[in-house]
């Protein structure tokens, strides 16, 4: 599976999210070249404070051996948050690929400075996906980011 098929099933789980009321930020976790899963943030849908498109994917991916996150991309639409970016170094997930660092950045050097390779795809659809949904719902951003 390449890096933009991939991406893609990030950004339908992105798009699902949307769809349902929630913060457009999917996720899709791969090894071996095959999908392992989807997730999307939740926060809204779930009324959960940490089920961001990252933590969610791992989450639907199950228990898992520590040796098949080692050798695992994790596909995500949106930069990854503190929390997300730490449940990555958790796995020792060593590739990340992001659609859009433009609307929100604030872990990729943390990665990058524990040898995660972090790709980012700099994807228009979904910079102007995230510019509309945050100008349209500004407070609900803020309260995934965790500021008021």
């Amino acid at each position: 599976m390449d890096d933009l098929t991939a991406y893609a099933a990030a950004l339908n789980a992105a798009m699902e999210g949307m769809a349902e009321g929630g913060i457009p930020i999917g996720a899709a976790i791969v090894a071996d070249g095959k999908l392992l899963a989807t997730g999307r943030n939740q926060r809204v849908q779930r009324g959960s404070a940490i089920h961001h498109g990252e933590t969610n994917c791992i989450e639907n991916a199950g228990r898992l051996p520590a040796s098949v996150y080692a050798q695992s991309t994790i596909y995500t639409t949106l930069s990854p948050c503190h929390m997300c970016a730490g449940t990555i170094l958790l796995y020792k997930i060593p590739r990340v690929v992001i659609g859009d660092n433009v609307s929100f950045e604030v872990s990729e050097d943390l990665l990058r400075s524990h040898g995660v390779e972090v790709v980012v795809l700099n994807d228009a659809e979904t910079t102007r996906m995230f510019e509309a949904w945050m100008t349209a719902n500004p407070r609900l951003w803020n309260e995934d980011i965790g500021e008021d």
